[in-house]
């Protein structure tokens, strides 16, 4: 919203200019009563006293000036126009930055339920695991050092389970704050974390490219650069002649009644011819804040282009990481379900299903943050290559 209103500031700033090449009509009535000393002037008239009587004016004066041509003045307007779109496009940087803050708490909303979900399977294995070392103590054929293990593995599993639940909690206020709601605000997390597709160029060379068109930050620095190249050219245009128009119309008399009109119109051409070399100093200044807002430019460029080669190289990254972490799991659940027949048949203890158990545990958990860093991938490279407002 500020930056919003900074764009409505600049984009006055280009009402003020174009006010320069626009005419200027004032208007003026007054009424005076007084008398004139001819001395003053002069004049002596014989028979005539040097003060004449006392008298009455009326005068209405209508007064316009236009300017005719003032390069300096067309190029300032440019200049301002291109700086308000470069408001505009800095307002739109900001968006794409409150957005991308958005969709990441909400990846960690949805990191923070799948990690609820898991905590709950995980209480569930470990409840059976519980259950079923009791019985196993009270048949004969464990000891009770196993069912002493089971339910501090289950405790520890509960324990987990509610820090998780609070991390839920609290993710879902961090995203209410990103989305600016009110905080008893109720949200509704409709989807899951997932591997969504990404339609987004991924070679190095085209993202990069790709970045250099689309980010509206590049944008912004371009018509900066183009609107300091216009205030140069403007000081330049300084010492070009400029043509203006004035005029004015106006009716006078001693009464209301007796007003005579009388006008004056003037077309002017003024040529500069020296003002102590100031326009020049202007003039090289102008150029070297256009050298150094070039140099910007040109690094904000290499920037943008290095931010989309790395968005694409964490996509590839975390979709390994995504199928690595799966493939995790997928053993460890086996595991698991290998301990748990072992113990059953009474050819192991309880340590083998509590490590299987806790393997499964931090299985799951790299899961969900390979999928946290996928989203997170994918948030940034859409940030990245500038269409952010294409992610869904």
């Amino acid at each position: 919203m500020l930056a919003r209103i900074d764009a409505r500031i600049a984009n006055e700033r280009v009402g003020e200019r174009r006010a320069d090449i626009l005419p200027t009509i004032g208007g003026t009535g007054n009424f005076s009563r007084q008398t004139l000393n001819l001395q003053e002037f002069g004049l002596t008239f014989p028979g005539f006293p040097p003060k004449v009587p006392d008298f009455s004016l009326w005068r209405f004066r209508l007064d316009a000036n236009q300017t005719l041509f003032n390069a300096s003045v067309l190029k300032r307007l440019q200049s301002a126009r291109d700086s308000a779109v470069a408001a505009g496009l800095d307002a739109q940087v900001v968006g794409e930055i409150a957005g991308a803050t958005a969709g990441l708490a909400y990846l960690q909303v949805q990191s923070a339920q799948e990690t609820v979900r898991a905590r709950e399977a995980d209480s569930v294995v470990a409840a059976a695991l519980l259950d079923q070392a009791r019985q196993l103590v009270s048949a004969g054929v464990s000891p009770t050092i196993d069912a002493t293990r089971s339910e501090v593995s289950f405790q520890a599993v509960r324990t987990q389970l509610e820090v998780a639940r609070n991390a839920r909690d609290r993710t879902r206020l961090d995203l209410i704050r990103a989305l600016d709601l009110a905080p008893s605000s109720q949200l509704q997390i409709v989807d899951s974390l997932g591997e969504q597709a990404v339609d987004l160029p991924l070679d190095p060379d085209t993202a990069g490219q790709f970045a250099r068109e689309h980010r509206a930050e590049l944008a912004a620095e371009r018509k900066r650069t183009e609107a300091l190249r216009r205030s140069l050219s403007a000081i330049k245009a300084e010492n070009l002649p400029s043509l203006n128009a004035t005029g004015y119309y106006q009716q006078t008399g001693p009464a209301l009644g007796d007003l005579i009109g009388t006008y004056q119109v003037l077309v002017g051409l003024n040529v500069p011819i020296l003002d102590g070399f100031r326009r020049q100093a202007r003039a090289r200044e102008a150029q070297a804040r256009l050298d150094g807002q070039q140099v910007r430019e040109g690094d904000l460029g290499n920037q943008v282009e290095t931010e989309a080669r790395q968005a694409v190289l964490d996509i590839a990254s975390a979709r390994q990481q995504v199928a690595i972490a799966v493939n995790q799991l997928r053993l460890a659940e086996q595991e698991l379900a290998q301990a748990d027949e072992r113990f059953r048949a009474g050819v192991a203890g309880s340590v083998e299903t509590t490590n299987a158990q806790g393997s499964v545990i931090a299985a799951r958990d790299a899961v969900i943050q390979a999928r946290v860093n996928y989203g997170s991938a994918r948030v940034s490279a859409y940030r990245a290559l500038g269409i952010i407002d294409q992610l869904q």
